[in-house]
């Protein structure tokens, strides 16, 4: 069955998506929604994506929405790899780093909030770095914090990727863009790094994105 995926690389939750697939093995036809350009509100994508955002991932007559609920798709739908523990304590745990990450530190700092802190609210560039670095500065501190628990081994939970992992590289991918300091989260370095030596992380990256602009 073809696929589709309305992306766009600076996207995090666009490359959490295309990490799982990778992971999965899956192959699909991306299609490039530019957010910067304001793509995401021409008619033709409205067809698409009711709330104008990304991911899409479009499976024949599906149009599949948000990033951590396609990825539980694709782990019911496409078994292996398992991006999600079989037992039900190990599955909230990923959930619960996962949304550590989605829902406590993305929303604050995603393209749309950044844009609207700057054009609505008229702040200046040091002022909304300020905002990005303190949220997702104290929000990654949380995160080692959960990482300091013997259910983590080379990646966030286990010794095997799971959604976890392919919502935290994103993240620091754009900590790093935004020159976020990333000094003394030592663990979740270890993991970044250990997905990273990993061709599916490589795969999925922006700079392997056919819309990638330096």
């Amino acid at each position: 069955m073809g696929m589709k995926l309305y992306s766009f690389f600076r996207s995090s939750a666009s490359f959490r998506v295309r990490i799982a697939l990778a992971l999965k093995g899956l192959n699909y036809d991306y299609v490039s929604v530019h957010l910067g350009s304001g793509q995401q509100f021409q008619d033709d994508f409205a067809a698409v994506s009711t709330d104008a955002l990304v991911p899409v991932l479009e499976i024949d007559t599906l149009y599949l929405t948000q990033s951590m609920a396609i990825i539980e798709y694709l782990d019911e739908k496409y078994p292996q790899p398992a991006l999600l523990p079989s037992d039900a304590v190990g599955k909230w745990r990923v959930r619960s780093l996962s949304q550590t990450i989605a829902c406590e530190i993305h929303p604050l700092n995603n393209l749309r909030v950044l844009k609207y802190l700057t054009g609505s609210l008229k702040l200046d560039e040091d002022t909304k770095n300020t905002w990005y670095h303190h949220w997702v500065r104290s929000g990654l501190e949380a995160f080692e914090k959960q990482l300091h628990h013997p259910s983590s081994g080379r990646f966030c939970h286990g010794d095997q990727p799971s959604m976890a992992d392919c919502v935290l590289v994103p993240q620091i991918f754009n900590a790093n863009r935004f020159k976020v300091d990333l000094n003394g989260l030592e663990r979740t370095m270890q993991v970044f790094d250990a997905c990273m030596a990993l061709p599916p992380f490589m795969q999925a990256q922006p700079s392997a994105c056919p819309d990638f602009e330096a």
